[in-house]
């Protein structure tokens, strides 16, 4: 099997779309990075909405975003890739130009900009991964989308702490971030439009696959077939849940039942943000070795035994108990690294070229659908105690890294050359 040894950041930035296209995921991340992870807070202080009706109107937001996905699939099928990215980030401009004009105690209004802002947010990782598949190939995909991951964290990171710095001028301060992120989003728009990269439609493709060879149509879905990937579908919902415990199971155990001091969750955090960045790349490099079924399985393992961890430590109380999480945490982290260079490499590489847009779109909807309940499923079970909470988790994830592992590939090309053909010589039109 064919592996990445070496990092080249050169190549590294050709094979992510290009530096112009790099410089398009970092603005759009830092502008993320400014207004995301406050969205609530701009609600409650600036809307004067309640911090209940806030929180369900952001999660009805996120939940009718993914309706988009399917049209997105399909649309990313027609050959469209930059264009798509570009409609991701003016999607959010809307939502930014609409929470301005917000009056204060609209919640219908805030609602629809949140509409806005899942839309967007749900569409752009399928359209960025379908970039990146049409760029590059093989291990330089993986590594190129974990470069992808780890550029749009360090994004997200610098964003969030300026504008954790700039809180302190109150609502005008928090306008004014909402004001730059829109900014931020028409120029990242702007620019991921001006790479003009398209693909040969999924029609002309799926017409390749099935005059190549009698054996094409069947084995390679040359009738616009997607792979069901159920195993792997189901259980990405269960694995994303990892995204979610440094914001939120982390900080709700640390302060409500160890009494801890918020610091050590602001710790976590940033240890979390800079982990990924400075890791995501060498770590999925040297893990190319192995398959990528088999890595997102050893994922789902660390992810158990740090879900595990955080039960036993959290057993220790107060004094130990907080020091204890912190260091578990790392092993979570290095399981979510594991699992984000793995999950969407292993669906690029199963998709087939004709339908790779209806494939993630299927993945990023799985993906939403774990981010969404996710928080609910959390702060629900916390109640019940750690066993409750961390068994409960564990028990899942370790379920699902043992379907992704027993769940047969079923992989491009393997019963005719056709598709492998029409895959490899995808035609990309454009410069990056």
């Amino acid at each position: 099997m064919p592996t990445t040894t070496k990092i080249r950041p050169r190549a590294l930035v050709r094979a992510s779309g290009g530096p112009r296209y790099a410089v398009a995921l970092a603005v759009d991340a830092l502008g993320t990075g400014l207004l995301r992870p406050f969205l609530l807070l701009y609600g409650v202080t600036v809307l004067k909405l309640s911090a209940p009706v806030t929180g369900v109107a952001m999660t009805v937001g996120v939940v009718a975003g993914l309706v988009c996905m399917p049209a997105v699939g399909r649309w990313l099928d027609r050959g469209a890739r930059s264009t798509v990215v570009a409609a991701s980030m003016l999607v959010r401009v809307l939502g930014v130009v609409l929470l301005l004009a917000t009056p204060a105690g609209h919640v219908w209004l805030f609602g629809t900009a949140a509409l806005f802002f899942g839309v967007g947010n749900q569409a752009w990782p399928a359209a960025h991964a379908a970039v990146v598949a049409t760029v590059a190939h093989g291990r330089d995909r993986d590594a190129a989308l974990a470069a992808g991951r780890a550029l749009r964290n360090a994004g997200l990171g610098v964003g969030a702490l300026i504008a954790t710095v700039s809180l302190a001028g109150g609502p005008t301060a928090l306008r004014a971030l909402a004001a730059v992120t829109g900014l931020a989003y028409l120029t990242a728009a702007a620019v991921a439009w001006s790479v003009h990269l398209h693909a040969r439609p999924a029609a002309a493709l799926a017409k390749d696959v099935d005059g190549a060879g009698t054996g094409a149509k069947a084995g390679a879905g040359g009738d616009g077939a997607v792979p069901r990937m159920r195993a792997l579908l189901a259980a990405n919902v269960v694995y994303v849940f990892c995204l979610n415990v440094p914001e939120i199971a982390l900080p709700l155990i640390l302060v409500t039942q160890l009494d801890a001091s918020p610091v050590w969750s602001a710790a976590i955090f940033v240890a979390n943000t800079v982990l990924v960045v400075t890791l995501q790349v060498p770590v999925t490099v040297l893990l190319s070795r192995y398959s990528r079924r088999t890595v997102l399985a050893l994922a789902g393992v660390l992810l158990t035994v740090s879900y595990l961890g955080f039960l036993a430590a959290t057993s220790l109380g107060r004094g130990w108990g907080a020091p204890a999480v912190a260091a578990v945490s790392v092993l979570c982290t290095l399981g979510e690294i594991v699992y984000a260079g793995s999950a969407t490499a292993l669906v690029t590489h199963l998709a087939p070229a004709h339908a790779l847009g209806r494939t993630l779109a299927r993945f990023e909807l799985s993906t939403g659908l774990g981010l969404a309940v996710s928080p609910a499923v959390i702060t629900a079970l916390a109640p019940h105690g750690p066993t409750a909470l961390w068994g409960g988790l564990a028990a899942a994830t370790l379920v699902s890294a043992s379907a992704v592992a027993a769940e047969k590939d079923q992989e491009p090309g393997h019963s005719g050359r056709g598709h492998r053909a029409a895959g490899a010589e995808q035609a990309v039109h454009g410069g990056v």
